[in-house]
């Protein structure tokens, strides 16, 4: 187990972890989507009071979704990031007991206090939850393709970028918290082990999905105790944050993340070659072509993240505020990549 305050007041690792669960539970609600509830359903030992699928994780239909809900003792999430935020929302807002079971390791989500949320396509992250138990069974996870257990990496692999961008802010002053040295250093390893399981991530194998989740609950052991995910999130992210509202829709997470911090590594100037070949082994999809946006389009956010940024005065300080994003630059760094 993960020494330090990872968010997760229990956990069990194994293939078939999550047979016989719905026992322990009482009256328990589900949270899912149409694929993880009919791989799992028949797995649970009992069945649940109600049954919430994701409709969209705009506020106005979560809210209407808990107030429609039935009263019970907990809430099971099974699947993706926003199955698991949505019963992340339902367990906060209600007061009950939170058990989480991804289904895939596309998004961290499953380790994280807050839910993820939206307001007119803004992401928002609100509430305080923490799974007990953290229910992470292999089999169920490997029914997921290969390549969205493996976009787990995504949120790890912005540890390149994001410390990076701390180091700036605190070279200029401009930190929104006290800077702590040693916290980028840990953070730094935790992403050098992550690299060093590159071949088990790659195949999926239990060691490589242990490493992506192990390696968010290091992340936890930093940032929850200072209060922020300085260390993991930076303008890798804000990139994200601007497409998703320039185009209105989700992303996959981690492929979204990938293309950030490859595209941001290089205004950086910071280990940008080591990045792309860390997504290349392990098979992390981020080109453009993966995710559906055309070069006119990422060519259209590029050149407004500088304005983007300066507009949310809620944005930490990053290499966005301090290095042009031209079109010259924009363009070349658009030819590196797939579309």
């Amino acid at each position: 187990m993960i020494e330090g305050q990872t968010n997760v007041r229990s956990v069990r690792f194994g293939s078939g972890a999550l047979d016989q669960i719905g026992r322990e539970l009482g009256r328990f609600m589900v949270t899912t989507m149409d694929v993880p509830w009919e791989l799992a359903r028949h797995r649970l030992g009992a069945d649940p009071v109600a049954v919430l699928r994701v409709e969209s994780m705009e506020i106005d239909t979560l809210d209407r979704q808990v107030a429609a809900a039935p009263e019970c003792d907990a809430v099971l999430a099974i699947g993706g990031g926003q199955a698991i935020d949505l019963g992340k929302y339902l367990a906060w807002k209600r007061g009950i007991r939170l058990v989480s079971a991804p289904s895939i390791l596309s998004v961290d989500a499953f380790v994280t206090p807050a839910a993820g949320i939206r307001r007119g396509h803004r992401v928002e992250y609100i509430g305080q939850t923490s799974p007990d138990p953290l229910v992470i069974d292999y089999d169920l996870i490997r029914t997921a393709p290969a390549e969205l257990n493996i976009a787990g990496v995504g949120d790890l692999l912005s540890i390149l970028t994001a410390c990076f961008d701390w180091e700036l802010a605190a070279k200029a002053g401009r930190s929104e918290y006290p800077f702590k040295p040693e916290d980028i250093a840990s953070a730094r390893q935790i992403l050098t082990d992550t690299i060093r399981q590159a071949d088990a991530i790659r195949s999926c194998s239990d060691d490589g999905l242990r490493a992506i989740v192990e390696g968010y609950m290091r992340v936890n052991t930093l940032c929850l105790p200072v209060g922020h995910y300085r260390v993991e999130e930076g303008s890798e992210h804000y990139l994200f944050y601007e497409l998703e509202e320039r185009l209105g829709r989700p992303f996959i997470h981690g492929w979204i993340v990938g293309l950030g911090v490859r595209l941001l590594s290089r205004l950086q100037e910071h280990r940008h070659a080591e990045a792309i070949h860390f997504m290349e082994t392990v098979g992390l999809r981020h080109q453009p072509a993966d995710l559906q946006i055309s070069r006119d389009q990422l060519r259209a956010s590029l050149l407004n993240l500088q304005p983007y940024v300066f507009s949310r005065p809620d944005l930490w300080y990053t290499v966005i505020h301090e290095r042009p994003i031209d079109p010259a630059w924009v363009d070349a760094a658009l030819d590196t990549l797939r579309f």
